[in-house]
């Protein structure tokens, strides 16, 4: 049975790269395990409508991912697409297109993953309507108003191409670039580089920002608000404070890459060091905290990428 009565897209079997079985399955939901089960809360939030609302809409878009378990034939585990596999539950499905890994480790697949920035989703609806896709209809996919879809289509208006290369793939909220339109191109590039050097982009963080920004560096003076709670010495604190942080940006930007070469292979030796036993042992009898500062840096460098994602994002 195919989902909701729609054909999944067509797939290439060049698409999955290693890792994966190179076709598309249709699996029975009931012989796919979830490693974990949701918070009671998730079902009623509004990702999780956004998401049924999809499928309702337009199908299963992106299939789950799911791996052979191990010692039972015909049963698979799932690593992605917890949300999605409850959806189609709650709708009665039987079957659902799934892509089968042959790596079953749920913590690796998902260190790859990376979710839709503000940016690619303004893209994305904006190839929707191209298509002739109604906004309504994308508002209804999304369980979203329709006045939401035509702001998000206009997103990028007034923004400098240099400023949203920088921002493409970060999860900036949607009213951050209410700040940033009222900045001229040069002082938006700067703004967006504070933003990624912070790793802050909160709506509050921008409308810092702008306080601080001269008015020889805004669209229209004129359309600068009085940033609630911060006084006109707080601004020029934070001009003299972001205009020390762009140059300290300036500096790093020319060692980092270096830097961080330096910093693998170092791990990776540390790492070596840590796998032989008999190392292990002289560190943990005379140097126990040597040892732990060892352990520190290997798990640090084995770390996941950290995201963007506010805490009340759920996993797909």
């Amino acid at each position: 049975m195919t989902h909701m009565g729609k054909t999944p897209p067509p797939h290439d079997a060049s698409l999955p790269g290693p890792g994966f079985e190179p076709a598309l399955r249709q699996i029975p939901i009931a012989a796919i395990l979830p490693v974990k089960q949701l918070p009671a809360t998730v079902p009623k939030g509004q990702k999780y409508a956004q998401i049924a609302a999809s499928i309702r809409e337009a199908g299963l878009i992106e299939p789950l991912v799911v791996a052979r378990a191990p010692g039972q034939d015909g049963t698979f585990i799932l690593l992605d697409g917890h949300v999605r596999l409850h959806v189609l539950k709650e709708t009665g499905e039987e079957t659902v297109a799934c892509l089968v890994a042959t790596d079953d480790e749920s913590f690796t697949y998902n260190k790859r993953i990376s979710r839709l920035a503000t940016i690619q989703e303004h893209k994305m609806i904006l190839r929707a309507i191209e298509r002739g896709v109604p906004e309504a209809r994308i508002a209804a996919a999304l369980n979203v108003d329709v006045a939401l879809i035509r702001r998000k289509r206009t997103l990028l208006n007034g923004i400098c191409p240099e400023a949203a290369e920088l921002l493409k793939d970060k999860h900036c909220p949607f009213n951050s670039f209410r700040s940033l339109r009222k900045m001229k191109p040069m002082r938006q590039i700067q703004a967006a580089e504070l933003m990624i050097a912070a790793n802050n982009y909160t709506v509050a963080y921008t409308d810092a920002i702008l306080a601080a920004t001269d008015d020889g560096d805004l669209v229209d003076p004129a359309m600068k608000t009085e940033t609630s709670g911060i006084t006109r010495e707080q601004a020029e604190r934070m001009k003299t404070e972001m205009a020390s942080l762009q140059k300290n940006i300036r500096l790093i930007e020319g060692t980092l890459g270096p830097d961080h070469l330096r910093l693998v292979v170092a791990g990776r030796y540390v790492e070596r060091l840590l796998a032989n036993e008999r190392i292990n042992r002289y560190l943990e009898k005379n140097h126990a905290d040597i040892l732990g500062e060892f352990g520190r840096i290997v798990a640090a460098l084995s770390r996941p990428e950290p995201t963007s994602e506010g805490p009340d994002e759920v996993e797909e």
